[in-house]
């Protein structure tokens, strides 16, 4: 008699459908490990930013307050008199430091907004709307405050604050992402960045700071050049129509019946039959 071989055992079954379990637990893992990695290098300025960022933080964290004078506003004591103006300084420095030294929050918001923006509109335009928004926000941010400081409406002390144009180029990020947003929420999406920025404008204690964030939202909304050709969410590329093509003359077989082509030269010179 031939002998049955043993069916499979509840243990087995059990110890299968675990190994299972297992496999799909660290596929969904390489998956999601893949995504991650294929998002930061997909967005190259955004992440070597953050990573200059990550070291001039852990450096402002250890080291003398002394070494924080390089990060200060661009209004000094003038040797001539009067206060002098130099741009240059936080117009550098602005985009090395982090407002508060919290780098962590700062990684969630580059994630965010300007790796969506540079994985939209390509690193160079990106990065001209980032540039764009800060020069101008420290400029005006800059220049208001050495007026204010020369003509006595701010103390000499007030040319020393930190400029934050890391938050600058942010918000000009923020804002320009409005054109990504489809109808009719872009509207929403764009009140909502005017209120979040235009409050602290708007409300006593006020700084140059504020004002800086403003124009930069201001300089974001005005780069809607930079978008055109970039993809908008929910707009598919219509198909082409496809081309007929027409029939070669002497081809008149593939006509359908009882649809006979132009007759020939020869045909129409050829004598009738008597």
């Amino acid at each position: 008699m031939s002998r049955k071989s043993p069916g499979p055992t509840a243990d087995s079954d059990t110890e299968t459908s675990g190994d299972t379990g297992g496999d799909t637990s660290r596929r969904r893992g390489r998956r999601a490990l893949s995504a991650v990695r294929r998002w930061i290098v997909t967005a190259p300025g955004t992440y070597s930013w953050l990573a200059v960022l990550f070291v001039t933080t852990v450096l402002l964290h250890r080291t003398t307050p002394a070494f924080e004078d390089g990060t200060s506003g661009g209004v000094s004591d003038g040797s001539s008199g009067g206060p002098s103006w130099d741009p240059v300084r936080p117009l550098v420095s602005g985009v090395l430091w982090i407002d508060g030294g919290h780098w962590l929050p700062y990684a969630v918001l580059f994630t965010v907004f300007h790796a969506t923006a540079e994985h939209w509109l390509g690193t160079l335009r990106w990065l001209a709307v980032a540039v764009l928004a800060h020069v101008l926000a420290v400029l005006l941010g800059e220049g208001v405050l050495g007026w204010a400081v020369r003509y006595g409406d701010a103390s000499q002390s007030a040319g020393n604050t930190l400029e934050v144009g890391v938050s600058y180029a942010l918000a000009g990020v923020v804002a320009v992402l409005t054109y990504r947003v489809p109808h009719p929420w872009r509207y929403v999406y764009a009140f909502a960045v005017l209120v979040f920025y235009g409050v602290p404008l708007a409300a006593d204690g006020r700084t140059v700071t504020d004002l800086g964030h403003v124009t930069a939202v201001l300089t974001g909304l005005a780069c809607y050049r930079l978008t055109r050709g970039a993809p908008s969410p929910g707009k598919r590329k219509a198909p082409s129509p496809k081309k007929r093509e027409a029939p070669s003359p002497g081809r008149r077989g593939n006509l359908p019946q009882g649809k006979r082509g132009a007759p020939s030269p020869e045909e129409t010179e050829r004598p009738a039959a008597q």
